[in-house]
């Protein structure tokens, strides 16, 4: 048996904005999306530091920063031109094709 797989409502490379937590209110890119833990990493949302040890003699450690990833209920999709986040609904274009559109602007996603 495979892994389960949840439908979410964002995809990679969506613009999305942060609807609650300590990050509420940024906006980011998606840059990764986990369907089986329903989660997604934000450009620039919930950033983490790692202490790395060096691995050479001589070498010195880093500090590294980089996103970790929260909840896809936690983001909505947003629209950019008219800077307002929005539900999805589901609709069909002109060419029969399901598509992701913005409730709030109408504006299609896909």
């Amino acid at each position: 048996m495979g892994k389960l797989r949840y439908k979410m409502h964002v995809k990679k490379g969506d613009t999305v904005q942060v609807i609650s937590g300590s990050d509420k209110g940024k906006v980011g890119e998606i840059l990764r999306v986990y369907p089986e833990t329903s989660k997604v990493v934000v450009q620039g949302v919930n950033v983490r530091t790692k202490h790395v040890k060096p691995q050479q003699e001589g070498e010195s450690g880093q500090i590294q920063t980089f996103e970790a990833p929260i909840h896809s209920s936690n983001v909505l999709p947003y629209s950019t031109k008219q800077k307002v986040a929005s539900r999805v609904a589901y609709t069909f274009n002109a060419e029969g094709r399901k598509v992701r559109m913005l409730k709030k602007t109408g504006e299609i996603l896909d």
